[in-house]
């Protein structure tokens, strides 16, 4: 079977790989780097659990063939923060109790730094629209958006 030699940095680590050229950077992340962060739940880009950064992106990586990420820069959930040492997002999402199964954090975790990376998210209504392609079966979002909310005016994205 066809391989494609790949190189790509995750997390700040670099990587070089030979993959399939139809190989989901979803799968090359959990099965090839055992970074397993990155959740895939509906495997059609519908839910948003696998979304990471890609070069600063949000992303389905689902959706998204390693070898289209050769030379890129891959951030996953595992690189925002660690035990002891959250990330202030994270920490809001604890403090806010932005979770219950914990299936989507990752994917909304990854979502929420893009928004707040590039938008002021002055409003609920604007920080329900960015989530909005990522779906939660436990929170009813309210906790979520609080705890992004949070995230947003610690950061001196909110304008109030």
């Amino acid at each position: 079977m066809e391989r494609i030699d790949i190189s790509l940095s995750v997390n700040g680590t670099t990587y070089e790989r030979s993959v399939e050229p139809r190989r989901l950077l979803s799968d090359f992340l959990r099965d090839d780097l055992r970074l397993t962060g990155t959740h895939v739940g509906c495997e059609h880009g519908v839910c948003g659990a696998c979304t990471v950064l890609l070069d600063g992106d949000s992303v389905r990586s689902c959706l998204t063939f390693a070898v289209q990420c050769d030379g890129a820069s891959i951030r996953t959930v595992e690189g925002l923060g660690e035990i002891g040492a959250l990330d202030p997002l994270q920490e809001s999402f604890r403090k806010h109790h932005a979770l219950q199964c914990g299936f989507c954090t990752p994917g909304m975790l990854m979502t929420a730094v893009d928004l707040l990376a590039k938008y002021p998210l002055s409003t609920d209504d604007e920080i329900r629209e960015g989530l909005s392609g990522n779906l939660c079966r436990c929170t009813g979002y309210v906790n979520i958006v609080s705890a992004v909310r949070e995230a947003a005016a610690a950061r001196g994205n909110d304008k109030a």
